[in-house]
């Protein structure tokens, strides 16, 4: 058989290419309903669920592969003739669904992967990393491009059960060549090409359109999971006032980071550098848990087996400020849900009058402080926590 198309028949390449993207989409469109719905509130459940999605993400770059190529293929051939041209109007429905397919094939996978690139989160895409070059990370453009991932997902779905339509029409209604022309073997049917127009493609873009409205209109990009608004903490008074700064946390889930910030907390310092002991202040760093964002996994992280923010909405961390050969440290304890443990923050501090940069990291093991407790396979959710602190705080007048 040869590999080209002809205006009677469909070459072996664009026969292949056919065949792998309906079996992507078939596999796909129930994984990824299957992934949703599946629980995580045990530690089995979460590393099921984590796996399928993962398998859903890797497979569906590869079909988004797929149909790029079979894209590229279809518009470099000749698209076999129509075997009933005269049918204007079935034939321009049929020319429809085609782009709807097409185009659904490329914006639905790339608005899942952008979804995934845009923001932290579980389920690791296997084979083609984490990131997007050009996709920065930013959690407001991942729930955009989940929002269009699940509509145009249902056009997509729309679309195939249409064409699935079509094609049995013609074969069991109409009884002629337009199925088997697409299935194995050599099969040439057809006459004088049907003229093309741009119709289709507007009609498609209308369709596409109205999903996204349709979509607005039914709440689909109102994401009901985020955390819940929360009161932000008080001021405090502090002999150095924090200008701006980042309280960071990062660790392994299912073998990939998942880094993200406390976007609420204050510090109450007092510092004096020239004081004669090697004690040189104290600090106090109140931390408000339901401010942490985490991408896809801050919901979970407030559940009772991990932070239980519902309970326990603060974190405390009382320290003295020490100098040292390298640097300086603190010295204190970290009060997390209802455990209170002793913690040494080493830290770097640059002085410029009175403006002080601080910058200091340490590794917390969530087991001490009965985070994730239920999940006892490092390979599923790391032991080590990194915390980070960043700082620019100027002398209060």
């Amino acid at each position: 058989m040869s590999r080209a198309n002809t205006q009677t028949r469909y070459g072996s390449v664009a026969k292949t290419l056919h065949w792998i993207t309906a079996l992507g989409i078939l596999t796909l469109l129930p994984l990824g309903m299957i992934a949703t719905r599946l629980p995580y509130d045990t530690a089995e459940q979460l590393a099921l669920k984590a796996t399928v999605f993962s398998v859903h993400k890797t497979f569906g770059i590869v079909v988004f592969l797929a149909a790029l190529a079979r894209i590229v293929w279809a518009i470099t051939q000749v698209k076999p003739a129509p075997l009933h041209p005269e049918r204007k109007l079935e034939h321009w429905a049929a020319e429809t669904v085609h782009w709807l397919l097409y185009g659904s094939l490329v914006i639905v996978p790339l608005s899942g992967w952008i979804h995934h690139a845009a923001t932290e989160g579980f389920a690791p895409v296997w084979i083609f990393g984490q990131n997007l070059f050009f996709i920065p990370e930013h959690q407001g453009l991942s729930d955009l491009m989940g929002s269009l991932h699940g509509i145009f997902a249902k056009v997509l779905a729309a679309s195939l059960v249409l064409h699935i339509a079509g094609a049995l029409k013609h074969h069991v209604i109409d009884r002629d060549e337009t199925l088997r022309r697409m299935l194995p073997g050599t099969v040439e049917a057809g006459g004088a090409p049907a003229a093309h127009t741009k119709t289709p493609i507007v009609a498609a873009l209308v369709v596409w359109g109205a999903a996204v409205g349709l979509g607005a209109t039914l709440g689909q990009f109102e994401h009901h999971g985020a955390a819940p608004q929360v009161a932000a903490l008080e001021a405090v008074q502090s002999d150095w006032q924090v200008e701006s700064g980042t309280l960071g946390l990062s660790i392994q889930q299912f073998g990939s980071d998942v880094s993200g910030r406390f976007a609420d907390w204050t510090a109450q310092i007092s510092f004096d550098d020239t004081a004669p002991t090697d004690k040189k202040g104290t600090v106090e760093v109140t931390v408000s848990i339901p401010s942490l964002e985490l991408g896809t996994v801050a919901d979970q992280a407030m559940g009772a087996d991990y932070f239980d923010a519902a309970s326990f909405p603060t974190a405390l961390y009382a320290a003295d400020l020490f100098s040292t050969a390298d640097g300086y440290e603190a010295r204190g304890t970290l009060t997390i849900k209802d455990i209170t443990l002793p913690l040494t923050l080493p830290f770097q501090l640059d002085l410029s009058d009175n403006r002080a940069v601080m910058r200091g990291a340490v590794q917390l093991d969530r087991r001490d402080f009965a985070l994730g407790a239920n999940m006892t396979d490092e390979g599923q959710l790391g032991y080590g926590v990194a915390l980070t602190v960043d700082l620019i705080a100027n002398r209060a007048e």
